[in-house]
């Protein structure tokens, strides 16, 4: 039994049984694929896949049984590896954040800036999906660092820490009825905000849940003409004419914003939370808390691992 032997048939699983796709991935032959794999089941006496003819088609139920098994050592395995270079590299290596764009494109970059400034020999590799990607990267060991609004929470394997609260704006043009409403005292309403297109995020996304619930529970029709994952286009498209937009707060710059306005909806839609997850089972190096903390200062290396339950290493 070897690693090579292990991570053939986690590829495999994770890739929809597609050979080619784990060859490439393992920069390998698929032949050699296969081999791996037969070699591994004739160790241990079962066959883990099912076959149709040469092609894999799911797992047996041997091969259920086993992968979970097959995970953690090779969670292990990467856990070692990063505690060896813990001693052996300190200060120095890789640390592979995943975000949700609008974490990636507003809150993230002064994070960043800083903690390069104190850990100049770290690499940081930034990768932007939807929440649900945010938490398959980390559950797959492919990201260090999640940090997402909606969706970490609800997965076991992670632990998902609270970051901080934020809530919603209305964006119009300078010149829209609901601007100059704002202007004039009127407090915004949902009723009101309802009469208009809206442009906002995709289901999932940076809280569009607590925009959707809010609609629903007024029993109030929400009018969503153009729905997207990032905040700018969101924003290009409010210029355009196309409908009134409901963005994060943090995504409005009164500078860079200037022909547009910003309404407070606060009053409207419930706060949201921002978390930073990690795996419950992975080593975290010494930048890894650094990081953690660099982007929320409550997070300290013993809070983390206070609420990973103790789940460290000694």
């Amino acid at each position: 039994m070897n690693f090579q032997q292990l991570r053939s048939i986690r590829e495999a699983q994770r890739r929809g049984f597609n050979l080619t796709e784990v060859a490439a991935a393992l920069h390998t032959s698929q032949p050699g694929v296969s081999r791996q794999i037969r070699e591994l089941e004739d160790e241990l006496g079962i066959e883990i896949f099912m076959r149709a003819g040469k092609r894999l088609t799911g797992l047996t139920q041997p091969g259920a049984h086993v992968m979970p098994i097959i995970e953690k050592l090779l969670n292990e395995a990467e856990n070692l590896r990063r505690a060896g270079a813990d001693f052996a590299q300190t200060g120095s290596g890789s640390l592979r954040i995943a975000a949700t764009h609008s974490q990636a494109r507003y809150a993230l970059p002064p994070v960043v800036r800083d903690f390069r400034s104190s850990h100049p020999d770290v690499a940081l590799n930034l990768h932007q999906g939807s929440p649900q990607q945010v938490a398959r990267l980390l559950l797959d060991g492919e990201a260090d660092v999640g940090i997402a609004t909606e969706a970490l929470a609800q997965y076991p394997e992670l632990i998902a820490l609270p970051c901080y609260r934020w809530t919603h704006s209305v964006i119009t043009p300078v010149d829209h009825p609901l601007a100059r409403e704002a202007a004039e005292g009127q407090v915004l309403t949902l009723q009101r905000l309802a009469e208009f297109p809206i442009i906002t995020y995709e289901l999932g996304y940076t809280g569009r849940s607590h925009i959707d619930d809010a609609f629903r529970d007024a029993g109030l029709g929400l009018n969503v003409v153009l729905a997207a994952m990032d905040a700018d286009v969101i924003k290009t498209y409010v210029d355009l004419g196309l409908g009134v937009g409901i963005v994060a707060s943090i995504a409005y710059d009164e500078d860079r914003d200037r022909h547009l306005s910003a309404i407070d909806a606060r009053h409207l839609f419930a706060d949201n939370m921002t978390r930073l997850a990690v795996r419950k089972d992975a080593y975290l190096r010494d930048y890894v808390y650094a990081f953690i903390e660099t982007f929320a200062a409550p997070l300290t290396r013993a809070a983390v691992d206070e609420a990973r339950g103790g789940n460290t290493p000694d």
